[in-house]
């Protein structure tokens, strides 16, 4: 089965740096747009950074110079790379990707990891 697994977060004070992982497995033929989510509590989920099915990426404009997204395709994992943390920063962190793999119908499924909490102490 496909797995998206994040990393990386944690405690960190503001104005720190942490840089997320997010490892993709498990039967993958192929990943098209996959992206970076956060929800804070009582928030709704909300795009954080995506490299889109052509390969550009989008930000959103709260992080917009300050955390940077990348992948290593041979590797499967995508990366949030984030600086001059804030405390509105806090949330939990999610890896999403639509994957064409073995298991599935043929046609990109979307799959989201299980988060991680990334927490900025003022």
């Amino acid at each position: 089965q496909v797995q998206l697994v994040e990393s990386g977060g944690g405690l960190v004070q503001s104005g720190g740096s942490l840089r997320l992982s997010c490892a993709a497995s498990g039967g993958i033929i192929s990943i098209y747009a996959a992206g970076w989510y956060r929800q804070a509590p009582g928030k709704q989920r909300e795009l954080v950074a995506a490299f889109t099915r052509g390969g550009s990426t989008n930000y959103a404009d709260f992080v917009k110079g300050r955390f940077t997204i990348s992948r290593d395709n041979t590797k499967k994992t995508m990366y949030l790379q984030m600086n001059s943390l804030k405390p509105d920063d806090t949330a939990v962190y999610y890896c999403n990707a639509d994957i064409v793999s073995r298991y599935g119908l043929g046609s990109p499924e979307e799959y989201w990891g299980q988060g991680t909490q990334v927490t900025v102490s003022s």
